[in-house]
């Protein structure tokens, strides 16, 4: 069967923004326009298509990316002319810090984004770190600034804050007619018209030119627009300065160059509850957004040379897709949700999995609808489907042709920074906990299952409270699991700030063949100006530890350097302090002695950890602790109470901005004084502030509190 939509027809696209810009609202929005769904599902009301799952909907908040396809023909364009009708690939994300992952594997697979800012907010901490991840993957975006009709809403702060904060190269598309209660519509400066939104939930769109009272400001910003889209042409500018000027259809042909190489960044306007603008940003992604075709060809790196490769995007080439989301379905069992690059995927056929070097069958192949299913027998390069079948294919894995093998770039997955532990309740539990468990983990990589091996506890690490939370809730829905769970724990990790050398020697006689292994080592804290790529052969590099041979003469035999960085390396697992793991640690083997008859690799890794334990003591070992980036937006009289309150969490304000009414704080508090501030936030301010918590970075904990971490840990 051929396929139903040419590839420069086909947009891949995903809804980022941060929690509450309105990207569910806005998807079901693109679902009703497009004819995917014929009711507009609200989130307030909890009968979202896209928020599927009970959590979602209790909540009012994206736990997990849901898919959809969608297809759509521009506004601008007669009903019968369908030469521009695109398909649509749509991936709608979570905004909340604690579910990043689902927008770092969505960016990875897609070829563009709409990024919701909402009106009155404008860029939002969520906002700067999708932004980031985006510009990671060199994502092609527009911009859409949402809820034009709220209180407090103002089109041009929002879009000075996306100057100021995010990029100078966006660029205003559009201005809105009215104001808060009073918006009702848009002014297009491309095509210079006003557009109104009318009908059954604005699905009428109506042009009409710019009304004279509107036409100076229209022009002023027309003005700016233009001369902001010719900078990205030195042909187009030079015309421009001779005084040219350019059609549409022109201006378009180089806003969408330039948006694609990322030099430009459109910004639309709109509300998408009251039902207005969503239209226009759907034309805007056929206009602006690259097709398949068009953004560079996916690399990826020859499995058996590690030589790099260049994935050739055709339905003709040999099959290349990346498996990039695990989700388990009730009805059919485990889905792989796969974007594939290269080649046509058929239902029934055999699969390589080049990251596990397997073979693999494909036993169906579904379309997904969010939770609805749709059964294909053929995908093709540039689409997104999931299959059913695939036992070994986790999250990452690259799928291909066994006889053209390649491994497509891998998704980064972030360090998760809480830990909870957790038992079940009765017997009858306690089996089913350990699948449970299993199951949710390869859904999701941010989600780790480990076993204290003290106290033998289960310990499962997320990325925040709501995190664990909803793994817990889900255990007991899905999976008919009930536990109970201790209080959280901070995922500290342990390092050196000094530079030390260390001898590690294991004997041990006891009648007939004994044990000799005796190793030397420096340590340091690892460099990393200097590139994995950079490093020398003797060096290798890896998850926070570097491991350098310089071995010379024979003072350990060949054949016993794996021991000894293996026991280098289960040491700083174990660490030296308080038992957590080390970090970002350099250890150089540079000497040592071996025995003929009783060397053996056991005693080389013995005295291995030895060496480390004894250079660690004296190289100033320290804890280290997550940092988060916290933003708290409270009425003005709250102030002074909330930065009081920070500060005697170890918290360090970093600066104070307004935003309408409200102040925003923004600080830098340790992780472990943030449990239950949600709570304490509340009746600090009446429940009228909130706040929002990422990741920063990790930092050094000062001495007492070292101790005292220490201490509780034994």
């Amino acid at each position: 069967m051929a396929r139903d939509y040419p590839l420069n027809k086909t947009r891949n696209f995903g809804v980022i923004a941060h929690i509450d810009a309105g990207k569910t609202t806005t998807t079901e929005r693109i679902l009703f326009y497009t004819g995917v769904s014929h009711k507009i599902g609200e989130v307030h009301e909890g009968e979202t298509v896209m928020d599927w799952m009970e959590q979602e909907r209790e909540r009012g908040i994206t736990i997990t990316s849901a898919a959809t396809t969608a297809f759509w023909n521009p506004t601008y364009m007669p009903k019968t002319d369908v030469s521009k009708k695109c398909r649509f690939n749509i991936i709608d994300t979570p905004g909340h810090i604690d579910f990043t992952i689902e927008v770092k594997r969505s960016l990875r697979v897609l070829d563009g984004a709409v990024v919701v800012f909402d009106g009155v907010a404008g860029v939002e901490p969520q906002s700067e770190t999708n932004w980031r991840y985006a510009n990671d993957g060199n994502v092609p975006r527009i911009c859409y600034i949402n809820k034009l009709d709220r209180m407090g809403a103002n089109f041009d702060k929002s879009f000075n804050s996306i100057l100021d904060r995010l990029s100078k190269k966006a660029v205003r598309m559009q201005m809105p007619l009215g104001a808060e209660e009073n918006f009702d519509g848009i002014i297009d400066l491309l095509t210079m018209q006003e557009v109104k939104f009318t009908g059954d939930k604005g699905k009428d769109v109506g042009f009409v030119d710019v009304l004279p009272e509107h036409l100076e400001e229209a022009k002023k910003r027309r003005a700016e627009m233009i001369e902001k889209i010719v900078e990205t042409d030195e042909a187009m500018m030079t015309q421009y300065l001779e005084g040219k000027e350019f059609t549409v259809e022109e201006l378009k042909a180089t806003i969408r160059k330039a948006t694609i190489n990322n030099q430009l960044f459109p910004v639309f306007c709109g509300s998408s509850l009251k039902n207005r603008g969503v239209q226009l940003v759907l034309d805007a992604v056929i206009d602006y957004l690259p097709s398949p075709l068009d953004i560079p060809a996916p690399k990826g790196i020859d499995p058996h040379t590690g030589e790099p490769m260049e994935v050739e995007v055709s339905d003709t080439a040999p099959l290349s897709a990346l498996a990039f989301k695990l989700q388990s379905d009730p009805f059919v069992g485990q889905l792989t949700f796969i974007r594939v690059y290269s080649g046509t995927l058929e239902s029934g056929s055999y699969i390589f999995n080049a990251t596990k070097q397997k073979k693999e069958r494909v036993g169906r192949i579904l379309r997904m609808h969010a939770n609805d299913r749709e059964e294909v027998k053929t995908v093709y390069a540039g689409e997104i489907a999931a299959a059913v079948g695939l036992k070994d294919t986790v999250t990452s894995d690259t799928i291909c042709d066994e006889d053209h093998q390649v491994v497509l770039e891998r998704i980064v997955i972030p360090e998760s920074v809480i830990s909870m532990r957790v038992e079940p309740k009765t017997k009858a539990d306690q089996e089913k906990m350990g699948m449970a468990l299993s199951r949710l983990a390869t859904e999701d990589p941010t989600f780790r299952v480990s076993s204290d091996p003290e106290t033998l506890e289960t310990i499962i690490s997320g990325m925040g409270e709501l995190h664990l939370e909803i793994i817990v809730d889900r255990m007991k829905r899905e999976f008919g699991v009930e536990a109970n769970t201790g209080k959280p724990q901070v995922a500290y990790k342990e390092t050196i700030l000094g530079s030390a050398s260390g001898e590690g020697k294991y004997i041990k006689q006891s009648g007939g063949r004994g044990q000799y292994g005796h190793v030397k080592i420096n340590i340091k804290p690892m460099d990393y100006s200097v590139k994995a790529e950079d490093l020398p052969k003797n060096v290798k590099r890896s998850d926070g530890f570097e491991f350098i041979n310089s071995i010379k003469g024979g003072a350990i035999p060949q054949e016993y350097i794996p021991a000894v960085e293996k026991g280098l390396r289960e040491s700083m697992d174990r660490g030296a302090l308080a038992g957590f793991k080390m970090v970002d640690i350099s250890c150089e083997a540079y000497d040592g002695s071996f025995h003929e008859v009783d060397s053996s690799e056991i005693a080389f890794k013995l005295a291995a950890g030895m060496a480390l334990a004894d250079a660690v003591s004296k190289a100033k070992p320290v804890i280290l602790e997550p940092i988060m980036k916290i933003e708290v937006v409270t009425p003005d009289k709250f102030y002074g109470d909330i930065t009081g309150n920070l500060s005697s969490k170890r918290g360090q304000i970093e600066g104070m901005d307004e935003r309408g009414q409200d102040k925003v704080i923004k600080a830098m508090v340790p992780l472990s004084e943030m449990f239950g501030y949600a709570t304490n936030l509340r009746s600090m301010t009446e429940g009228r502030a909130t706040f929002t918590m990422e990741f920063g970075r990790y930092d050094v904990v000062p001495t007492n509190i070292a101790k005292e971490i220490a201490e509780n840990k034994k």
